[in-house]
């Protein structure tokens, strides 16, 4: 693929996981009228999912750190319910119980952005109300390549030993241990959920495109990492120019997971 912007991948990558995203959203039942945070917006894209699940007369802010992050959020699509600050997800610049809810996607990793999650959950909690909801969302599962079990594990366990977090970081700092980080912060009616985005063909051309993206961010940088010929057969499967590119299958059929952890801030 030729270089993209941070917002391009996201949108590319968008294609396939809407559908869980906004289930997961819809999950959460979030009041009409209320105020979010979503915390680590990146480029605004969930902003309005969220918009729309509190209705016109809710709002919600888009907190990134990265200044580029927000320049593509400001400048998509006007949002009248949401607006965006620059600020760092462990230091919020926010007053205590200054939202009804914190929403935090793909961000809240262990090792790669913090090393205490009871800690910064406590902080994040600062800002929620009593009686409102803390939600952690975590890309948790994927099966992209049907009729290739041994393939996918093997690019999976290469895929675990090239990020920080998910290899050598302790077991209870695993992301899918979320429960016990909200429980021992202090937060109480945990809900894990999981939900599914479902590719089935015949794949639209900006899906296809999407999983194409998908299959490149998972398993793109893992040469050397690999045997040559799982090397070989990833591209022949995985690259959209391949004639034998699997998104092209008759009977494709592919999923990805996201999984919830949310909790309510004590009374």
């Amino acid at each position: 693929m030729p270089d993209l912007t941070y917002a391009q991948k996201l949108e590319l990558a968008g294609r396939v996981t809407a559908p869980a995203l906004r289930q997961v959203i819809g999950a959460l039942a979030l009041s009409p009228g209320s105020r979010g945070l979503d915390a680590g917006c990146g480029t605004g894209q969930h902003a309005p999912w969220l918009a729309a699940a509190v209705g016109p007369t809710g709002s919600v802010v888009g907190l990134d750190v990265s200044a580029d992050n927000l320049n593509a959020a400001n400048h998509a699509e006007p949002r009248r319910q949401c607006c965006f600050v620059q600020g760092d997800l462990l230091r919020l610049p926010f007053a205590e119980r200054a939202f009804d809810w914190l929403w935090c996607a793909d961000t809240f990793w262990p090792a790669a952005v913090l090393s205490d999650p009871v800690a910064a959950l406590k902080d994040l909690s600062r800002v929620v109300r009593p009686g409102g909801s803390i939600a952690l969302a975590y890309w948790s599962s994927q099966m992209l390549l049907p009729g290739y079990p041994g393939l996918e594990a093997r690019l999976n366990a290469a895929f675990t030993t090239a990020v920080p977090y998910l290899g050598e970081v302790p077991p209870q700092h695993h992301f899918l241990r979320a429960s016990g980080w909200l429980r021992a912060a202090g937060l109480r009616a945990l809900q894990p959920r999981t939900f599914l985005a479902e590719l089935q063909a015949p794949l639209a051309p900006n899906l296809r495109a999407g999983l194409a993206y998908c299959l490149e961010m998972l398993w793109g940088q893992l040469r050397g990492r690999i045997s040559g010929s799982d090397w070989e057969e990833y591209h022949r499967l995985c690259d959209a120019e391949s004639e034998s590119f699997i998104g092209d299958l008759s009977d494709y059929y592919g999923f990805v997971g996201y999984t919830l952890f949310r909790g309510v801030v004590r009374v």
